[in-house]
């Protein structure tokens, strides 16, 4: 049996589907649904079963699952970058990951979690995956998820488990995360009502409005590389994942209003001040590592991305990987 935690999420429902495109679906999806619209991720998709978080975690302890789990991928978080609720995202993001990745550890079953490039916070150290002690996150998020790296690093289990840094991820199946959902999908919905794209302001000499950077990485790519990892045990430690190409907001916008045939139209409208000091004007991952293991991808180009997901999604009411 495969584990996903956060299965019924952004990348864990679309994670789900491509372990049933390899032919897996001896999955356990572990998730809470509650009112939201959650649950349309995984229609069409084939698991063992679903599960909360509670649930799982109780029955690991209880040895239900003993014997029967060959891996878990583990996506299960709060994503949320504005999150305030510090205790909240301990819990939810640190001791919720020690607890799993002590199971795993104890029993030898393959772990693979999710981390994030908010680790890095504005990259004054660069996007170096070799680089830890020295990161400062510049919200709680990323360091709720630095704490679990750093716990990782410390036991001595990156030579046993992968961590994998997710930069800027946009695709299907987001369409439940509001505020949290990509610029992709964000810019796809103004077009649709006004015919524009609101894009922030910069407020660094060195950068033209919308001329932020980051480095945006397609969900399908992901889950591409999820899988090659998943597959080889001897792939571990704590690589980065994006596409190792910083593009602009500005790029971005215009692939989305291309992919719809829609003329141009960007207005800059000032950046709101609780975000102006935990900002990252640049992100660029540094693959090198990834790509010298069995896991190296070839990735999908930005134009490429984009013009996928919404020619083939967004367009189509209901269309879900």
């Amino acid at each position: 049996m495969i584990v996903v935690t956060g299965g019924a999420g952004f990348i864990g429902s679309a994670y789900v589907e491509k372990l049933n495109r390899e032919g897996v679906d001896d999955i356990l999806v572990v998730d809470r649904l509650g009112n939201g619209e959650k649950w349309k991720n995984l229609v069409h998709k084939s698991y063992r079963s679903i599960i909360d978080k509670e649930a799982f975690l109780y029955g690991l302890d209880d040895g239900t699952f003993d014997g029967q789990i060959e891996c878990i991928v583990h996506l299960g978080a709060c994503s949320s970058t504005t999150e305030r609720n510090a205790d909240y995202l301990i819990d939810n993001n640190y001791r919720y990951s020690v607890h799993v990745a002590d199971y795993c550890v104890e029993r030898d079953i393959r772990l693979v979690y999710a981390s994030s490039a908010a680790t890095y916070g504005a990259g004054e150290n660069g996007y170096d995956d070799s680089i830890f002690d020295t990161l400062t996150p510049l919200n709680m998020y990323g360091y709720s998820k630095h704490l679990f790296d750093q716990w990782v690093r410390r036991g001595g289990h990156d030579a046993r488990v992968c961590g994998l840094k997710f930069f800027n991820v946009f695709g299907p199946n987001e369409y439940h995360k509001e505020a949290m959902a990509s610029m992709v999908y964000k810019s796809f919905s103004q077009i649709e009502r006004t015919g524009k794209v609101q894009l922030y302001t910069s407020y660094d000499d060195a950068y033209e409005n919308g001329g932020q950077k980051r480095d945006f990485i397609y969900v399908k790519d992901v889950c591409d590389v999820l899988w090659k990892v998943q597959c080889d045990p001897t792939v571990n430690g704590i690589y980065n994942l994006g596409t190792g190409e910083a593009r602009t907001w500005n790029d971005l916008v215009r692939a989305v209003f291309s992919a719809m045939d829609v003329p141009v139209s960007i207005d800059y409208v000032e950046m709101p001040e609780s975000l102006r000091n935990q900002y990252q004007n640049y992100t660029q991952a540094s693959m090198g590592r990834l790509q010298a293991t069995s896991a190296a991808h070839v990735f999908h180009s930005l134009e490429e991305s984009v013009s996928d997901y919404v020619r083939r999604y967004l367009s189509h009411p209901w269309r879900y990987l």
